[in-house]
């Protein structure tokens, strides 16, 4: 008979294990930082971080795995490497392939935090950047150099929306061996495969590395943080890993299953949020008080037509309004105030719509695509498109 054994010890080292057999649609939550291990032998054993063995918490278990394959299928990728914010997902990037000497280039309307990264971290490992116009192929392959590594892409861009000429771009970095890494959050691979933009006439024709905040629209509760990186390639992944793994990056368990709760949904929310914003896209074009409406599938948008060419099958949920030159920024701010459905934060792709205004001569470095005017960025959410549309109405008259 065993010794009798104090609660905490008991309860610690329970026999008990379930019986085999259960399935249920949800992914099971497996919480842990310590892998058990068979005996020493198994202890011993080399695990790589392939996706397909575990050795610690940090480095996965069977419900980020689990994630990360079916975010694989979704982008249209080999593999996955699953961060704790979109952020880190651009970090890991840079970090995994830049080196003292090297540069990199960025489009200028990237995501500010991307800037910011280019321009205050980055250089501090001795790393340089340019900023070019991703509308302009034949500049931004003026740029190039012999030390250009890895070259940001965004598509569409952040809060004026342009659509670059990706197919131009990619083409002009494929000449010359330089990486490309395309911020395809909007995207969400659903208004095109960044891995595979020309199915039909090249296939295979894409960027060599995809990232997305999945804060947006995988998730799509405005609930939890989180961004994945993607690849085909098995070197470029390898290397993107052992950056992963120095820097440390973990997730809890419980944002992991609130991530594969939301998968399933994606992509009616992406087509449902993605009608209403056309709707009150072409209805603000009409309003007397705003100068220019942008959104990539609105003819005359800057990028127009390369979006046509790519993504005609999705839109997202964001468009642009740039007001009348007569408005003030306290004008348009108590504008934004006025709205009573839409709320006033960042990040967008949650149930509830958003509105931000922006000082645009802070994020841009060359000539704005647009005539002068302040702008207010829309994220529209899961409401009834006629609600937001009376909402708008109802601010626009206190402008006059």
């Amino acid at each position: 008979m065993k010794p009798k054994r104090a609660i905490a010890t008991e309860q610690i080292h329970h026999p008990y294990q379930p019986p085999e057999g259960w399935a249920a649609m949800p992914v099971g939550v497996f919480k842990a930082s310590t892998v058990l291990f068979k005996d020493t032998a198994d202890l011993h054993t080399y695990r790589p971080r392939d996706g397909k063995s575990y050795r610690y918490g940090l480095h996965g278990t069977p419900t980020s795995y689990t994630l990360a394959a079916r975010l694989a299928t979704l982008e249209g990728a080999e593999h996955c490497l699953l961060t704790p914010s979109g952020l880190s997902a651009i970090t890991v990037v840079s970090l995994g392939l830049l080196q003292p000497g090297d540069e990199v280039l960025i489009p200028d309307n990237v995501y500010g935090q991307n800037r910011h990264l280019c321009t205050g971290f980055l250089p501090r490992l001795g790393v340089t950047h340019k900023v070019y116009d991703p509308l302009d192929v034949p500049a931004f392959e003026a740029l190039l150099s012999e030390k250009t590594r890895l070259v940001w892409l965004e598509a569409a861009g952040s809060i004026t929306l342009e659509f670059p000429d990706l197919i131009g771009l990619i083409r002009a970095c494929k000449a010359r061996g330089i990486t490309t890494a395309l911020d395809n959050t909007w995207g969400a691979g659903v208004a095109f495969k960044p891995f595979d933009l020309l199915p039909e006439r090249e296939p295979g024709f894409g960027v060599d590395i995809s990232m997305q905040a999945l804060t947006k629209y995988p998730s799509g509760g405005a609930d939890v943080l989180m961004g994945a990186v993607y690849t085909r390639d098995q070197a470029l992944h390898d290397r993107l890993n052992d950056c992963h793994e120095h820097l440390g990056y973990g997730l809890g368990q419980n944002d992991v299953e609130l991530v594969l709760r939301g998968l399933p949904t994606l992509e009616l929310r992406y087509r449902a949020q993605d009608a209403s914003t056309r709707q009150l896209a072409r209805w603000m074009q009409a309003q007397p008080q705003v100068a220019r409406v942008l959104h990539p599938a609105l003819p005359g948008s800057p990028g127009h037509a390369h979006w046509c060419e790519l993504s005609a099958g999705g839109a997202a949920c964001l468009f642009s309004a740039v007001f009348q030159p007569q408005y003030s920024a306290a004008q348009v701010d108590a504008f934004v105030d006025a709205l009573e459905l839409f709320g006033i934060g960042y990040s967008w792709a949650g149930p509830m719509s958003l509105a931000v205004p922006y000082n645009m001569s802070r994020s841009r470095s060359l000539a704005l695509p647009y005539e002068a005017g302040h702008i207010v960025r829309f994220a529209l959410g899961l409401e009834a498109a006629d609600d937001l549309q009376a909402d708008l109405a109802q601010a626009l008259r206190r402008l006059g």
